[in-house]
């Protein structure tokens, strides 16, 4: 049994610079902190790396497998929508036993999923196998933001925030090139199961860098897990997500669409069961007082809204390889502008939000509108020059928004509750995507079908959709200005200090 540590009756006063944060650490963080980023930034890099390329492996995986084209849907939407609905969990787990623990759980699981999808010989087995891949991903990714907020102090989140933002970048890249690189090339004669099994050296690695480099956390025993809540609001993304992402594809059948109708009343049985575990003094999976602060909010509405942009990179994939007839490869190659300009414009996010403040995310959408605007008016088989300079741009914008808008949503949060603010704003990314997906790809794809077949039709498309994109980056603008001044952050109860 460990003694507890007692304080002496006199205790030395420490100097300014060494004492401790409201995580348990010093004021100017964890002394490993910089050496256990790039292991954490891992766990953000693989879920959305997996995420990207499996979309370019599809038809070898349906002609290997003799899947049908219900199956490699399912093979996207089953890792999709586990992941998006689990993420607020996974957070609220990593507050409860210790985020370390959590971490290093997840990137195990990740590595195994992957070698049981790249050694799945049915598709079921792979579906299986992609479902336990989101689901290890729910309990490794809110690891990542909840320990940036913990380990780092206040003056060096922006800057290991705008990593995590180019860690995002590089994974979008990674996703569109090594993807269609490793379908074309077959490497070792590997088809699509190299997508998979690449994971397997990073999941290593990221395991053992950090076991020996995270700090241990006791997370907070007295929180406990509310499985009523889990229940409740699983069942309420389910309703809403897996629609999102099905819908378009079974032409909105009807169940679809009761789910959907389905998901205000699952929603209002979550915060009611809440609410009463809170007032008879229990620990609630969500702690609902988070949305009564107007900057949370704002920016869980402009984390929604920006990556409802995820529809670009369908609209573009299909109107690249459709429209234009690119291989996949040649059509990731085609999205590396937007990938570039958003990997390097995050280096430069922190400085602007240093300088800049809330400004600094007016001046991303602003970019992003400027940018995408001008690929609406370039877009075309013989403007490939101008298109890719304004795709540059739209990244560029991208690239500065993503750290903007984290810090805005996690930024004021109580340590511990990082994971569960973690946990809110990575799913909210996933439901802006599916979002996106579902009502711009649907602009997309009802005017396709309304237009003449060949290049143009797909061009006219296109330059819709971008339309619908360039009028969700003026609202989220327009939100960004509600930021001005800084909310009092919330009181900040003692973390846990370390094992």
């Amino acid at each position: 049994m460990t003694m507890p540590r007692l304080d002496p009756p006199r205790a030395i006063p420490r100097p300014s610079h060494a004492l401790p944060s409201a995580a348990g650490y010093p004021q100017d963080g964890h002394p490993r902190r910089w050496l256990a980023l790039p292991v954490l930034l891992t766990g953000a890099f693989l879920p959305i790396l997996d995420f990207n390329v499996v979309n370019l492996a599809l038809p070898e995986i349906r002609r290997d497998l003799g899947a049908t084209v219900s199956d490699t849907q399912f093979v996207i939407s089953a890792y999709a929508a586990t992941y998006a609905v689990f993420l607020i969990t996974g957070g609220r787990l990593g507050d409860w036993l210790g985020r370390k623990r959590m971490f290093l759980l997840g990137v195990l699981g990740f590595t195994i999923a992957s070698i049981l999808c790249g050694t799945a010989t049915t598709p079921a087995a792979l579906i299986a196998s992609r479902m336990l891949q989101g689901l290890t991903a729910t309990i490794m990714a809110p690891q990542v933001l909840a320990s940036i907020r913990t380990l780092f102090p206040a003056a060096e989140q922006g800057k290991a925030l705008a990593l995590y933002g180019a860690t995002f970048g590089l994974a979008n890249i990674a996703g569109q090139i090594l993807g269609g690189a490793l379908v074309t090339l077959h490497p070792l004669g590997l088809a699509w199961q190299a997508i998979f099994l690449v994971n397997v050296p990073i999941g290593l690695a990221a395991s053992i860098g950090g076991a020996c480099l995270l700090p241990t956390t006791a997370g907070d025993s007295g929180q406990g897990l509310d499985v009523r809540g889990v229940l409740l609001l699983s069942l309420t993304l389910g309703l809403l997500v897996y629609p999102l992402i099905e819908g378009r594809e079974t032409g909105w059948s009807a169940w679809t669409l009761f789910m959907l109708a389905s998901t205000p009343l699952a929603l209002s049985a979550f915060v009611r069961h809440e609410r009463r575990l809170a007032a008879g003094g229990g620990n609630p999976l969500v702690e609902l007082g988070l949305f009564k602060q107007r900057r949370y909010v704002i920016g869980v509405a402009m984390a929604l809204l920006y990556y409802m942009l995820s529809a670009f990179y369908l609209t573009f994939s299909v109107y690249l390889q459709s429209g234009l007839g690119l291989t996949p490869l040649d059509a990731g190659l085609r999205t590396l502008p937007f990938g570039m300009g958003y990997f390097l414009a995050s280096f430069g996010a922190a400085r602007l939000m240093r300088e800049l403040g809330t400004r600094a995310l007016t001046l991303g959408f602003f970019i992003q509108i400027l940018g995408f605007g001008a690929s609406i008016l370039t877009i075309g088989a013989d403007a490939w020059r101008e298109t890719a300079i304004a795709l540059t741009v739209a990244g560029i914008g991208y690239g500065l928004v993503m750290p903007s808008v984290i810090k805005a949503v996690i930024g004021d949060v109580p340590p511990r509750h990082a994971g569960l603010a973690s946990g809110i704003v990575i799913s909210t990314f996933q439901i802006g995507a599916a979002l996106g997906v579902a009502i711009v790809g649907g602009v997309f794809y009802s005017v396709l079908g309304g237009q003449p077949s060949g290049a143009a039709g797909y061009r006219h498309a296109y330059a819709v959709a971008m339309a619908c994109n360039v009028a969700l980056l003026i609202v989220a603008g327009l939100l960004s200005t509600r930021l001005t001044g800084k909310t009092p952050a919330a009181a900040r109860p003692a973390f846990r200090r370390d094992e």
